[in-house]
């Protein structure tokens, strides 16, 4: 196992899947390819870069750390069909685990919690070793729901410059301090032909086939029954997507989950509390075999 300086000196190398029909998924992989795969996907909106040192940190301790752009975020390919539905990006993730040819943990925020319950709860047989469901679960508050939605969509002419971008996460984010350097808000965001910045995905997310235009909280809690491999549900104790009664019903649902409350963490969790997140994390897969 590397020293945990050392992991932090170690560069990310880019890989590349192919998911469902064929399309093109980029990733940041950290760690020894012999040690056992963790995916982590991020929330709806973002890349990959949201983890923050998530994914080095758990090099660290034994995993082959893969953070992945899901179809129509940052370096993925977009869907020619506007095909975003978590169907699909449930397919798209059984296609990464069957490449890697065992079965991984999956770490999944918000969107990508929802896709890996889905591919794992609706799977015939269990296609993962372990899951972390990050600030997500069947039934969430409809006011965060339409927080997030609201940011998504309120700039559709972009930014004039990465400060102003900083600007509007930091308005949505108002209990995180505003960095004073943004320029690592550049991952996140495109430049255009025109000059100004747009967030790193595509806009028919938000199209009638975007994976929140039909929430099915029915379906995600039958999924949630069927959990078989160790859970941990993750909730930002600031959080207005994932109530502490949205919480416990997961629970509920999965008797053998465990649950870690961050505190000082709004829904996005891992870029609030990186430290604290990680931690959790990491101590919860150490118990994974």
């Amino acid at each position: 196992m590397k020293a945990g300086s050392e992991a932090r000196k170690s560069p990310a190398t880019t890989v590349e899947f192919r998911g469902h029909r064929g399309i093109r998924l980029v990733g940041d992989a950290y760690g020894d390819p012999a040690d056992r795969p963790v995916v982590l996907l991020h929330g709806g909106g973002q890349t990959r870069h949201a983890w923050g040192g998530t994914a080095a940190a758990l090099a660290t301790h034994g995993w082959y750390a893969i953070a992945l752009d899901m179809r129509g975020h940052g370096d993925s390919d977009w869907a020619d069909d506007g095909d975003y539905t978590t169907d699909t990006l449930a397919a798209d993730l059984r296609c990464v685990i069957a490449a890697l040819g065992t079965r991984a943990a999956v770490v999944g925020a918000s969107l990508g919690g929802i896709t890996a319950l889905l591919a794992e709860g609706e799977a015939e047989t269990p296609i993962s070793r372990a899951l972390v469901l990050v600030d997500i679960a069947p039934r969430v508050e409809a006011d965060g729901v339409h927080r997030i939605v609201s940011f998504m969509t309120g700039r559709p002419e972009g930014f004039a410059s990465l400060e102003e971008a900083a600007d509007a996460v930091a308005s949505y984010n108002a209990h995180r301090p505003r960095p004073s350097d943004v320029s690592g808000l550049r991952k996140n965001l495109r430049l255009g032909s025109d000059g100004r910045y747009r967030w790193h995905w595509d806009p028919a997310l938000m199209s009638d086939k975007r994976p929140g235009a039909t929430q099915n909280p029915e379906r995600q809690e039958a999924a949630s029954r069927r959990l078989t491999v160790p859970t941990l549900l993750v909730r930002g104790r600031m959080s207005d997507l994932l109530s502490e009664d949205g919480a416990r019903a997961f629970l509920a649902l999965v008797p053998h989950a465990r649950y870690a409350d961050v505190s000082g963490a709004g829904h996005m969790v891992a870029g609030d509390r990186n430290d604290a997140f990680t931690r959790a994390v990491v101590e919860f897969l150490a118990d994974v075999p």
